[in-house]
């Protein structure tokens, strides 16, 4: 089951690529792969159903450690109930698929995309039939969520699609959240999460001390199970997902998705369907829905709307079966869930192949199709006899023994206290109303309307037709020997048995003048007249007044959650920084203050400020607070920064104190990192502080700072003295040398005992960088200098239509040039900067120091083990030496120095840290499990290497890739807009007919030189 999945979800991560080559008939390749998983559950009947002709059926079980320590597990399950499932998932996918190939054209967008989402919707689905743990069910249950949103949302660019796809999305997350909480609710008070051992403790949790959590667990999961499965009131969204193309919605909500909730009610039944609430909810939604549902389906005059509300009943309709609690209401249930995904695929695709080929789907328009497509009819036909559960059919079977099921139950005294009867004639009305909207489907698809033009129908391919045309004849082959159908869900239904209980019927085409054979005709008869009196049914319909429309509540409930924002943003967000900091600092300090009041807790024993023993904190200290009250008074936004700088090397010469090397130097290199940065985006801002805050919102800035620095004084203190157990942190120097392999116990925490965390920080950190450029750039990230043209190399000129080239491209060339006459191919880019901001001082230095800190900025990485270092002070190092090399020569030396862009940098070092953690699972152990390789080496000696180490080099790269994202976001980028209004300045100057110099001229801060100047330079007759 695990390789399943991984073959759907590697197959379709590549999908894009394929599609980029073969076009279209890439869905062949994407079919074969749920086709080939179906055969594969074919060969697992025999495990999963004996073979002594017995009932009983075994399992298949496949278990993966995830998290031990939190007791999660891989954990999946292949019963009878998962096996038919996953015959619908798998099935009706290839088909699905393989219909999508001449559904789609090569020129259709997207198609890439299109198609691995629809095949990953398959694995998920499976992975959700046969997940054996709740919460892994859970991921695998909002995977199907964002699939659909995605697929349903496929044309992008119409808003009815946008708009239907988030709606779903909305709806289905808000069901998939409250059915969190009742999961974990009843893991809980089961004590596992893993589903069937939950089942078997069912009777006792019902009826234990935890029932009343138990239903309250069995309500939220219920709605989780209403909301996939469009039920009352949440059933608006289906139709409205009718926006996706027809393959989506034949397989997403006629045989895959919608079946998610059914699926979970089934599952659930056999423990919890004596819940006090599990029948109300069930069977009062599931009639409503029905009823609902068929009676909207016969308003609709488009075909796809038709099946859409037709979809919304049957699922009503299902609901209540498989929710119902009995053997013969068991297997009913499922037998109905076959027959509907058979039906309903078949027909959706119909429809697709009519709107294909017609181009309408408007019953008002289309006229004489039977005649034009007499197989697509007979295809169709099959499908929706089927769906009205005429004999002969998968439908008809099912439907019987519903009728069965409900008239057993309906004649036990007392059941369901007197409800049986009405339900019972409930369904036959719900049943009614199919039979008129399966004829109402027929009739406005390919029935002759007089006054109405013939349709002009395009021949359809048997390629086209194949997929519906498999559908329709595994429906007769269904309906005419449900003997197999019969023996694959017995063991699900037998379940339900009690002692003392008949079993289950079974499955039959015929089983005599029954009671329910007799509702069955009752059934046709009153469908018939419905349908032949559509036109009074219109006009009855017409005179009803609008009910209460779930869709416009929804709408108005949006509505008002937008006026809301749009209020509560008026008077929160009104641009003041100092309003924005007064909230956030009061709460900051209120909350724990009052905690630390109501609490009345005595200070910890035995502290004290400054060490005796160590003067030199005296005199950090000392400078930590006066570089916090010059910031406060400074009137200079630079000095400001610095002063905050100060404080921040104050902090780290205390840690450096106090014993704590690798935290002193990573404080000491983030400082001098923000340092630059700050003073970097400070450029576009004025030099002084001209608006501050005055008068009497001075106080209150006093007032709130003093108060939030002194509560979070006592907040330090107090959380200090609240422990009252011996610290995990005791073992680590134990665990860092014997698990860890290393001396340094932080570095060996970050990169092994806690690499979970690390990889967070090192993901927020790549997110925080993207945020930044994002900000910063408007016309890609600027990895690359732009160039508007083509340069000859060695040529420096005006930009203009005729010559073409960039001034960028022509500096960074000339200055090629300058270097290689001077034998001198570094810092080339030096020369690029105006004079007044040159340093021949700074570029020596540069020279002397980049290549240094480059060395030793690995050393810090690859000593980091042992010694203080690792892959943060590493990276912070090299980001350092980039920093001074953009200091020096500008953003086209941070050209130079850096081919390799941010981002490409920023995902290789994610991609390392995520291989060193996800290889040791392949190899049979566990998330970033560590190994020590001890070996000898010619020259070097014996070697110690940890494999963690490898983890700390994408947390290296990581850091390199965040600086450079920052200096080529707050540096280079902010001097090209610096430097365009000049540019266009001189361009102007040029255009009236202003000669520019012969020689130099410095733009906005960048020197250009003119052709002359280039030649005389390189042919050595002239001066630059």
């Amino acid at each position: 089951m695990i390789t399943v999945l991984a073959v759907h979800f590697a197959v379709a991560a590549v999908a894009p690529l394929l599609f980029r080559k073969f076009g279209r008939n890439t869905f062949f390749a994407l079919a074969a792969v749920p086709a080939a998983s179906f055969i594969w559950l074919l060969f697992q009947y025999g495990a999963i159903y004996s073979d002594t002709g017995s009932s009983a059926s075994g399992a298949i079980t496949e278990v993966l450690p995830w998290v031990p320590g939190l007791h999660l597990e891989l954990a999946f399950r292949m019963d009878a109930l998962a096996w038919v499932m996953s015959l619908l998932v798998l099935g009706v996918g290839t088909l699905v698929l393989v219909y999508c190939a001449r559904y789609f054209k090569d020129k259709d967008d997207y198609l890439g995309g299109f198609g691995a989402q629809l095949l990953a919707f398959a694995g998920a689905m499976f992975g959700l039939v046969t997940a054996d743990d709740l919460l892994l069910m859970f991921v695998f249950w909002e995977l199907t969520t964002v699939l659909s949103y995605l697929l349903i949302g496929y044309a992008r660019t119409r808003l009815s699609a946008r708009r239907s796809a988030l709606q779903a999305l909305v709806v289905t997350t808000a069901g998939g959240l409250a059915m969190l909480i009742g999961l974990i609710i009843l893991g809980s008070a089961a004590g596992t999460y893993r589903i069937q051992a939950i089942m078997d403790l069912a009777p006792a949790l019902v009826t234990g001390p935890a029932a009343g959590a138990v239903s309250a667990a069995v309500v939220l999961i219920l709605v989780g199970a209403i909301t996939k499965s469009a039920l009352i009131p949440f059933h608006f969204w289906l139709p409205g997902a009718m926006a996706a193309p027809t393959p989506v919605s034949a397989y997403l909500h006629a045989a895959a998705m919608v079946k998610a909730g059914i699926y979970l009610v089934a599952r659930l039944a056999p423990g919890f369907a004596g819940t006090p609430p599990w029948l109300p909810i069930v069977l009062g939604l599931g009639l409503a829905t029905m009823l609902v549902g068929g009676y909207r389906a016969l308003r609709q005059t488009d075909i796809k709307l038709i099946l859409a509300y037709g979809t919304v009943s049957q699922l009503g309709f299902l609901t209540m079966v498989v929710g119902l609690g009995t053997p013969d209401a068991a297997l009913a249930g499922l037998a109905m869930v076959l027959a509907h995904g058979l039906f309903k695929a078949t027909l959706f695709l119909v429809v697709g192949i009519i709107d294909h080929q017609a181009g309408t789907r408007d019953t008002r328009k289309l006229s004489g199709v039977y005649s034009s497509a007499r197989g697509l009819a007979i295809v169709a036909a099959i499908g929706a006899a089927s769906m009205a559960g005429i004999p002969l059919t998968a439908g008809f079977v099912a439907k019987e023994s519903v009728l069965e099921a409900f008239l057993h139950y309906g004649a036990e005294p007392g059941t369901g206290l007197g409800t049986g009867p009405w339900l019972l004639a409930g369904i036959v009305l719900g049943s009614v109303l199919t039979f008129a909207y399966s004829a109402r489907f027929m009739w406005g698809a390919f029935a002759v309307k007089p006054g109405v033009t013939p349709t002009p129908f395009k021949p359809i391919k048997p390629a086209f037709l194949a997929a519906p045309a498999v559908l329709s004849v595994l429906t007769i082959l269904y309906g005419l020997w449900p003997a197999p159908v019969d023996g694959w869900i017995q063991p699900y239904a037998e379940l339900f048995v009690e002692p003392g209980t008949p079993p289950p019927g079974h499955l039959a085409v015929w089983h005599g003048l029954t009671p329910a054979l007799g509702l069955t005709v009752l059934t046709f008869v009153l469908g018939l007249a419905m349908f032949y009196g559509r036109d009074a049914v219109d006009r009855l319909q017409a005179r009803v007044p609008a009910w209460i429309d779930a869709d416009r509540a929804y709408q108005q409930t949006i509505g008002a959650l937008d006026d809301t924002a749009v209020w509560v943003t008026g008077r929160t967000q009104r641009g003041s920084l100092f309003f924005y900091l007064s909230v956030i600092l009061t709460v900051a300090f209120a909350l724990p203050l009052t905690v630390l009041l109501v609490a009345n807790k005595p200070l910890p024993q035995g502290i004290y400020v400054i060490d005796p023993g160590s003067p030199l904190q005296i005199v950090a200290g000392t400078g930590v607070v006066i570089g916090a009250l010059a910031a406060v008074r400074a009137n200079k936004r630079f000095l400001a920064v610095l002063m905050v700088s100060v404080t921040g090397y104050g902090i780290a010469m205390i840690f450096a104190l106090q014993g704590a090397p690798d935290l002193a130097l990573t404080q000491m290199l983030v400082e001098t990192i923000i340092l630059v940065a700050f003073v970097l985006a400070m450029r576009s801002l004025p030099a002084g502080l001209r608006d501050r805050t005055g008068g009497k919102y001075r106080v209150i800035r006093v007032v709130i700072g003093l108060a939030f620095g002194v509560t979070m004084i006592f907040v330090a203190i107090h959380a200090l003295g609240a422990r009252v157990a011996a610290p995990i942190s005791l073992d680590f120097p134990q665990l860092a040398y014997e698990g860890g392999g290393g001396l340094n116990v932080v570095n060996v925490t970050l990169v092994d005992i806690r690499a979970w965390d690390t990889f967070g920080e090192i993901s927020v950190l790549a997110l925080a960088a993207t945020g930044v450029a994002s900000l910063i750039f408007v016309r890609g990230r600027g990895d690359r200098l732009r160039a508007s043209a083509s340069v000859a190399e060695g040529t420096v000129g005006r930009r203009s239509p005729a010559r073409g080239g960039s001034r960028e491209d022509a500096a960074l060339a000339m200055n090629r040039k300058f270097a290689a006459a001077a034998r001198d191919a570094w810092l080339v880019a030096g020369r690029t900067l105006a004079p007044e901001r040159r340093s021949i001082i700074f570029e020596v230095v540069t020279r002397l120091i980049f290549h240094s800190m480059i060395v030793f900025s690995i050393y810090l990485l690859l000593a980091g083990h042992n010694l203080p270092g690792g892959g943060f002070a590493g990276g912070l190092t090299a980001g350092i030496a980039l920093t001074i090399r953009y200091l020096a020569g500008g953003r086209f030396e941070l050209r130079e120095a850096t081919p390799v862009g941010a981002g490409t940098l920023l995902g290789i070092g994610l991609a390392t840290a995520a291989a060193a953690a996800m290889t040791p699972l392949l190899l049979g152990g566990q998330v970033f499990q560590s190994a020590i390789v001890e070996l000898w080496l010619p020259v070097f000696g014996d070697i110690k290497f940890v494999t963690s180490t490898i983890f700390d080099i994408g947390v290296y790269i990581v850091v390199v890739g965040l600086a450079l994202d920052v200096l080529r976001s707050l540096g280079a980028e902010i001097d090209e807009h610096f430097e365009e209004p000049a540019e266009q300045s001189e361009d102007q100057d040029t255009d009236g007919g202003v000669a520019a110099p012969a020689d130099t001229a410095a733009v906005g801060g960048t020197a250009t030189v003119g052709v002359d100047a280039v030649d005389a330079e390189t042919t050595g007759t002239g001066k630059a």
